[in-house]
């Protein structure tokens, strides 16, 4: 039975991993800013009988990390899952916007890697999983912070698979496409993204344009990533990257395959948008 600790479990991809860990019989710390509302979680366990401790896990907190590395013990599997979206163009976010940002889906990451790290070193095994996004390989417009945060993920990931496994850590990077989570839902817009935008028209067009990505017309089963991370933390034969969805692996090989302006029009012409 393995101690895993996840971050940003309220909803989605947190939420259904911290589950299919426990129901797979692993011990579960299922972290969170504010446990008191993880209404879901709670039923869940309790309904369930499940083996999840819920903790209180602030990533911007550097004393709130600490204190729940440590109150978890010894951890075989760190997912880190938490992370948040800004929603502008680059020319409408402000400093703090940007600020905000980072701080959350980089900085954030690293202070519970750097927290975990040392007792996984000493142990000599362990598991790290960075929920990035298709995002940390292909940048969109009106998304382009959020995307330069997960390339900042993968680069950080990559240098640390280097680094860490010959203390025997493996290093695992998750890339989903568009899920039914709540992240959209939780977008913070830039703070001059508004009505008054000159890009405003263009990003609500794209966002219509870029459903004709999903699968079937609807985002995928986010159930499909919670799976994929534990077969990724349990598989004889690992990797670094997971692509997750359909989209994911189409955006991904066609970037991989064609010169910048040749992957341009193709991804314009599979949406349809030209502006």
């Amino acid at each position: 039975m393995a101690n895993v600790l996840i971050t940003g479990c309220s909803s989605g991809f947190g939420l259904l991993t911290a589950l299919h860990f426990a129901r797979q019989g692993d011990h579960v710390i299922a972290t969170l800013r504010s446990p008191a509302t993880a209404d879901a979680l709670h039923g869940a366990i309790a309904a369930e009988r499940l083996p999840i401790t819920v903790s209180r896990l602030d990533v911007r907190d550097p004393a709130s990390v600490a204190a729940a590395v440590r109150d978890a013990g010894p951890i075989d599997v760190l997912v880190n899952n938490a992370g948040v979206e800004l929603r502008s163009s680059i020319e409408d976010a402000s400093d703090e916007d940007v600020q905000w940002q980072f701080d959350t889906n980089v900085f954030g990451l690293l202070r519970v890697v750097r927290a975990v790290l040392p007792g996984m070193r000493e142990r000599r095994r362990g598991v790290i999983v960075n929920v990035s996004s298709i995002a940390g390989l292909v940048s969109r417009p009106y998304g382009g912070l959020y995307a330069a945060t997960k390339h900042a993920v993968e680069a950080i990931t990559e240098a640390l698979h280097f680094e860490v496994t010959p203390f025997g850590i493996r290093v695992v990077s998750i890339e989903p496409g568009q899920y039914g989570t709540r992240l959209l839902d939780n977008a913070v817009p830039g703070t001059h993204f508004t009505t008054a935008s000159p890009y405003w028209e263009r990003s609500e067009k794209f966002d219509v344009a870029l459903a004709r990505l999903r699968p079937g017309g609807k985002p995928s089963d986010p159930q499909e990533v919670a799976q994929l991370i534990w077969d990724a933390v349990h598989t004889t034969e690992p990797r670094l990257r997971y692509l997750a969805g359909q989209d994911a692996v189409m955006i991904a090989t066609a970037k991989k395959q064609l010169e910048f302006e040749a992957f341009e029009q193709s991804m314009r012409q599979a949406l349809d948008w030209w502006d």
